[in-house]
């Protein structure tokens, strides 16, 4: 119906001008003394053509709009042939189309190229890296055999930010897998104890380090989940809340928010400014405690909420300025119906 709407509406103009033609010549017949039956059976006939032009025309335009509509869902693949130009005003824009079409994909094709000679560069550069910081690790041990009580803060120092470096490089890893992370990942059901040990004990050093206390509340929950992916998002959660935690604990335990059951990372931190938490998941976005640490790069929550999202789960930030910031993940996925 509204197809048609849309059809009256685009010939009204034709329909009144054959429907004035049609008026002008019935009243001149009509004054001449043409007998009026001939006078209604010449426009009886005139309204019949009128409808069955005006059907044949709708037809034609309801099938044009099958395969405009085709081609709108196709053309973000491949190139998808119009319907049969009407006029030469048509072609004129339907080889317009064309030439912006093969631009485009021009473009695309060099776009994916680039990126795809930066991921290279970056995947190498990131794998090169980690040689100079095993060196640099053998040679702190060395050095915490033989060092004095003096370099000992230095030594705790180094340590620290080596561990920083390498987190560093595993986040840009991961940022350049992000965009491939469907063809990365294996969903089964994982213990979450294990999924939180793994992170836990790859930032016991910096617990210790910082004098941190960890408390951690097994919960033993099982989740359909990517292993890698979710613990990379607890591993960078921890380190958020080391970075931002001077004194005091983190508690990961089991809670409720939501009516949902959610996995809660505490901490006891400086906590999060409230006219920043509606973009602390934006893309670079460091608010007022990256700026004022000056050394936040706004990729870490980014990260960790798209792989959330790709992962079909949930994650949500309340803090408050001064008492510490709770960290809520939600394991459940939705149910997927079969349309």
């Amino acid at each position: 119906m509204k197809l048609l709407c849309e059809y009256l509406k685009e010939h009204i103009k034709s329909v009144c001008l054959y429907t004035g033609f049609i008026g002008v010549f019935s009243i001149i017949f009509y004054l001449c003394n043409v007998p009026i039956d001939a006078v209604l059976y010449a426009f009886l006939l005139s309204v019949i053509w009128l409808a069955v032009y005006g059907t044949v025309g709708y037809l034609r335009y309801s099938g044009r709009h099958r395969m405009l509509l085709e081609a709108e869902r196709r053309i973000r693949a491949d190139w998808a042939e119009l319907p049969e130009a009407a006029g030469i005003l048509e072609e004129d824009y339907q080889r317009i189309l064309k030439t912006l079409f093969e631009s485009k994909a021009e473009i695309q094709s060099e776009g994916e190229i680039a990126r795809q000679e930066m991921i290279d560069y970056y995947s190498l550069w990131a794998h090169q890296i980690k040689t100079p910081i095993a060196a640099m690790r053998v040679l702190l041990q060395s050095w915490e055999e033989e060092r004095t009580p003096e370099g000992n803060m230095h030594l705790k120092g180094l340590k620290l930010e080596l561990f920083k470096i390498e987190q560093y490089v595993e986040m840009v890893l991961s940022y350049l897998r992000l965009g491939s992370m469907s063809s990365d990942m294996v969903l089964q059901w994982y213990g979450l104890d294990d999924i939180v040990r793994q992170a836990v004990r790859k930032y016991s050093q910096m617990f210790i380090l910082q004098k941190i206390k960890l408390q951690f509340t097994p919960s033993a929950e099982m989740v359909l989940t990517d292993e890698k992916w979710l613990v990379f998002v607890v591993e960078q959660l921890l380190s958020n809340g080391l970075k931002y935690t001077k004194s005091g604990s983190i508690s990961v335990h089991m809670g409720q928010n939501r009516d949902v059951k959610v996995l809660v990372i505490e901490d006891t931190g400086i906590g999060i400014q409230a006219e920043d938490l509606p973009r602390v998941f934006e893309k670079g976005f460091t608010g007022y405690n990256g700026r004022k640490d000056k050394k936040s790069t706004g990729i870490g929550l980014y990260l960790c909420k798209t792989v959330m999202d790709k992962l079909g789960h949930s994650l949500w930030i309340e803090s408050e300025v001064g008492a510490g910031t709770k960290v809520y993940l939600s394991l459940e996925r939705k149910e997927m119906v079969p349309e």
